[in-house]
C-alpha cells in the first residue's frame, strides 16, 4: 500500500525546489539554483542560443555558467537567423 502522506510531502519537496521563469515569452518550470548554463542545456538549444537577456540586461556567453536566475526572471534567448 502506498502512503500518500509521503508522496505529497516528496511532491511538495520537489515543487519547493523549482522556480517559474519567463522564457521567450512562455512560464517554464526550473530547478532552482540552476545557471543559466544548465537551463539552456536542459532546453536542448544551447547549440541554438547566441544571445542570452536576463530581465533585458545582456548576460555574457562566459558568465552562464556563473549566473543564476531568481524567481519570475524574464528570460529572453536568442538565435541568430540568416535569411535573404
Amino acid at each position: 500500500m502506498i502512503d500518500l502522506k509521503w508522496l505529497v510531502l516528496d511532491m511538495k519537496e520537489k515543487e519547493m525546489n523549482n522556480m517559474l521563469l519567463i522564457i521567450n515569452g512562455e512560464e517554464k518550470n526550473v530547478q532552482e539554483n540552476d545557471s543559466l548554463d544548465k537551463i539552456i542545456t536542459d532546453l536542448e538549444i544551447k547549440d541554438k542560443v547566441m544571445a542570452a537577456a536576463v530581465n533585458m540586461e545582456i548576460v555574457k556567453k562566459e558568465s552562464w555558467k556563473n549566473f543564476i536566475p531568481k524567481e519570475n526572471d524574464k528570460l529572453e534567448l536568442l538565435q541568430f537567423v540568416g535569411g535573404g
